[in-house]
């Protein structure tokens, strides 16, 4: 408040033990020197009987509160030349002594008692009442809807969904989403394809929103995002490629655990609100940010329902490096790993018991992707289940021997790969005949450590093409607050 009239202030809420404790003080205060308000939170008969001599005011909307910015209850503020000069919150004697003025106040009760939380502190009311009484400071542009809309509804109408429902991205719920995250929302993090729109935190929030997410994922969502716009990803190409691409998001470090990305059973399925809702926000912002959407610049000819969320954590084990050592971070960094990739492909193999057949049934399943005979095409993503990398692990295989071991499997001689399938080339250069041939190109192969305890099975994700200009390397992003 700019100008407050001098006296005394106090605000309470009756379900408050101390500022029932203090509530008999309240006509000695009113019939001290200083003029009394008394502003109560939640029942208009607190203090009924001081209402004669001290201004009683029933803050049921908590306008009062909000511009007192009155944290606990029972607060006692003096007033003098319309500005707060002093203020004390509980019930500390010596200090209502010396604000009111009053040196015998409250002698009778004990000296000190802790007062409790303001309603405006309450979940939920922070927000609405900034948005009601105060200065929001976010920038995006507002949109009025009908009195008779329906909210998802008008949500659909404007194109902003991926086809399921959103969540209604009112001012208040951005406000809550942008609490997940330190950085300003007017920070531009880059500029997001096919438009190249600029994008700021508080866009990002405001589809972290749509996407369902809690504000503490909005960090997650944020490195995410920034690292799609990273120039090797290629976001552009894998929106625009006819292949069936869209981003994986890989968690890596203690990030993963605190917001709940799921690493272990169903870890690429659905039931976990981490998982299916920072994949979504990423996408999310590519659509309603960037315009990449299905039928305009994203050409997919089948797609995948990956591209409406796919984000999963690594289960790390000390046994194995985990994703984000291997690409270069510290040990207790927490890490998004952006990967272009396809749908799942299950390897089921519950019959070997030594890494030597293990790795050759993984191969078996690696060499069909994209084709048998398509070779340096694109990228894969293995992911081992816990009860397969103990095959691994026990045996002394580190990941780096089984990438080795794996490597030398999919090696192929170019010139069976140059007859093609039924007699039709697939595209190896004539000058590779002689010569033996990769499945992936050097680093197109990424491995990690995900799924349920139980069950020998692992998967491949299939990559979008790694090589040449128009493709997509997997790229890695830290969170940060």
């Amino acid at each position: 408040m700019s100008s407050l009239p001098d006296g005394l202030i106090v605000v309470a809420k009756r379900e408050c033990p101390t500022c029932t404790l203090v509530e008999p003080l309240l006509r000695e205060l009113a019939q001290g020197r200083s003029p009394l308000t008394v502003y109560v939170q939640d029942d208009a008969a607190y203090a009924a009987d001081v209402a004669d001599v001290a201004g009683m005011v029933f803050d049921e909307t908590l306008e009062h509160s909000f511009r007192l910015g009155i944290e606990f209850v029972p607060t006692l503020i003096r007033v003098e030349g319309g500005r707060e000069v002093a203020r004390t919150h509980g019930w500390h004697r010596g200090d209502w002594q010396e604000i009111s003025g009053q040196p015998e106040l409250g002698v009778a009760l004990p000296p000190l008692r802790p007062g409790c939380g303001s309603k405006t502190l309450d979940p939920g009311i922070a927000e609405e009442l900034i948005v009601r009484f105060g200065n929001t400071g976010l920038a995006s542009r507002n949109v009025e809807i009908g009195g008779g809309e329906d909210l998802m509804e008008a949500c659909f109408e404007r194109g902003w969904t991926d086809g399921l429902p959103v969540v209604p991205p009112t001012p208040a719920r951005v406000l809550r989403m942008l609490q997940g995250t330190t950085r300003a929302p007017d920070e531009i993090i880059g500029m997001v394809p096919p438009d190249l729109a600029p994008c700021t935190v508080e866009k990002v929030a405001i589809n972290a929103v749509m996407a369902g997410c809690k504000p503490e994922y909005l960090p997650v969502v944020l490195a995410a995002v920034e690292a799609a716009l990273i120039d090797e990803f290629g976001m552009h190409g894998v929106l625009c490629t006819t292949m069936f691409a869209g981003p994986v998001v890989i968690v890596n470090g203690p990030m993963a655990k605190r917001v709940g990305v799921n690493s272990g059973v169903n870890a690429l399925g659905q039931g976990h609100r981490a998982n299916a809702t920072i994949g979504r926000a990423l996408q999310l912002v590519i659509r309603n940010v960037g315009g990449g959407r299905p039928g305009e610049l994203d050409r997919s000819t089948l797609g995948t329902p990956g591209k409406y969320s796919f984000c999963f954590a690594e289960a790390e084990d000390p046994g194995w490096e985990s994703l984000s050592v291997e690409r270069g971070f510290a040990r207790d960094a927490s890490v998004v790993t952006l990967f272009a990739g396809e749908g799942v492909q299950g390897i089921v193999d519950q019959k070997s018991r030594t890494p030597e057949s293990l790795v050759r049934s993984f191969a078996a399943c690696l060499r069909a992707v994209d084709h048998p005979k398509l070779a340096m095409a694109g990228d894969a993503l293995l992911v081992v289940s816990p009860e397969h990398s103990r095959v691994f692990m026990e045996a002394g295989w580190s990941k780096a021997r089984l990438r080795e071991e794996l490597g030398q499997l999919l090696l192929s001689p170019a010139d069976e790969m140059l007859a093609g399938a039924g007699g039709i080339a697939e595209g190896l250069p004539l000058v590779m005949a002689g010569t033996q041939v990769p499945k992936f190109r050097p680093g197109g192969l990424i491995i990690v450590r995900a799924g349920g305890t139980a069950g020998l099975f692992s998967a491949v994700i299939a990559g979008w093409a790694a090589s040449g200009p128009t493709g997509s390397t997997p790229v890695s992003k830290e969170i940060t607050a």
